[in-house]
């Protein structure tokens, strides 16, 4: 696995591309420069929470032959304040699946994901606090 990332301004704007060309813009936050044209990297890393278990959750509920419409996270995490680096101290994690699911195959899949599956789950529960809740057809 190989990053690259490129420097697109004379502020903290740069590009991160994998070996297949995919791309991530990212940007530092105002108070060092940052103009808002990416994601910060600390939010990345919560995106790839995301999407590391998203893509679990998918492939273990068409496994068990439970239709998946949709799915929806939301990651939410605090920092430890006044502490240099400014690492997660907590993150919550929070499914929405939508289709004709039985609720226990839905929970199980989640569950497995993130107590056992997702590699990025892996790395932050070793400095943070991880928690999940599961919405089944919830109404927005």
């Amino acid at each position: 696995m190989k990053i690259t990332l490129e420097r697109l301004n004379q502020a903290v704007h740069f590009v991160a591309r994998n070996e297949e060309g995919n791309a991530i813009e990212m940007d530092g936050s105002p108070e060092i420069g940052g103009e808002g044209k990416g994601a910060r990297p600390m939010q990345t890393v919560l995106m790839a929470l995301a999407g590391c278990s998203s893509i679990d959750v998918v492939m273990i509920l068409e496994k068990m032959r439970q239709p998946l419409d949709d799915i929806k996270v939301t990651v939410s995490a605090t920092r430890r304040e006044n502490e240099v680096p400014a690492i997660f101290e907590t993150v919550q994690v929070d499914y929405q699946l939508y289709g004709d699911l039985q609720e226990d195959k839905a929970r199980r899949a989640v569950e497995l994901s993130m107590e056992k599956y997702c590699s990025v789950t892996r790395i932050l529960e070793k400095t943070a606090t991880i928690n999940y809740r599961v919405s089944i057809n919830p109404s927005e």
